[in-house]
C-alpha cells in the first residue's frame, strides 16, 4: 500500500511510514519558518544538538533507538545500519530514510500503513482538543492507542520519559496495530 506525502512542517521523508509529533521544533532560525517537510542532511542533526542542547539529542537519540527496537519482519530499519547510532547519524530523518518529525497535527487516513506516534500526552490532549479525530483508548497514564487510525501516544521522547522498557513496549504497540 502507498504511503501519501506528507502536507505538513516538519523534518524527514515526506512519505515516511513511521511519523512522529513533537509540540516544538529547535529554536533556530533556518526552521522558524518552516511550513513543509524538509529532509535533514548528513550531521544536520549533530547541528541542531550543538545550537539547542541535550533535549534535541534525546529526541534523535529516543527516535533512533526505538527504530531498532522495532520487529525486523515488519520494518528493515535495524538493516540499514549497524547501530541504532549509526541509523541516527546516516538515515534518520532524511530523504528516503521513511522516517518523519512533524510539528503539527497527523493528517490521518485509516486505510494507510502509516505509524502516527505523538511524543506526549499533554501534546496528545492539546491535538484532540484542537479537533483531532482520533479515538484514544488510554492503556495507562502514559500511552494510548486508536488502532482503527494507527494512532498511538506514548511519553516524551526523553531517556528519563520513554526508558528502554517504555520503547520495548510501545514497538510491541506499533507490532500489533497490523496484528
Amino acid at each position: 500500500m502507498k504511503i501519501l506525502p506528507i502536507s505538513a512542517a516538519g523534518f524527514g521523508d515526506a512519505t515516511a511510514c513511521i511519523r512522529v509529533y513533537i509540540a516544538n521544533r529547535p529554536p533556530m532560525a533556518e526552521y522558524a519558518d518552516l511550513v513543509t517537510m524538509q529532509p535533514l542532511h548528513s550531521g544536520e542533526t549533530e547541528l541542531i544538538n550543538r545550537a539547542c542542547g541535550n533535549g534535541w539529542r534525546k529526541v534523535f537519540n529516543v527516535y533512533a533507538k526505538l527504530l531498532f527496537a522495532l520487529d525486523t519482519k515488519q520494518f528493515a530499519f535495524a538493516q540499514q545500519a549497524g547501530s541504532w547510532q549509526q541509523y541516527r547519524e546516516q538515515y534518520l530523518l532524511q530523504a528516503g530514510s521513511n522516517t518523519a518529525l512533524i510539528f503539527n497535527a497527523p493528517d490521518l487516513k485509516p486505510a494507510m500503513k502509516t505509524v502516527h506516534i505523538i511524543a506526549g500526552r499533554t501534546h496528545a490532549k492539546a491535538l484532540l482538543e484542537a479537533g483531532l479525530a482520533a479515538q484514544l483508548s488510554w492503556l495507562n497514564n502514559e500511552f494510548a492507542v486508536d488502532k482503527h487510525n494507527r494512532v498511538l501516544v506514548c511519553p516524551y521522547f526523553d531517556y528519563r520519559q520513554l526508558n528502554n522498557e517504555k520503547l520495548a513496549f510501545l514497538a510491541q504497540l506499533i507490532k500489533a496495530l497490523d496484528e
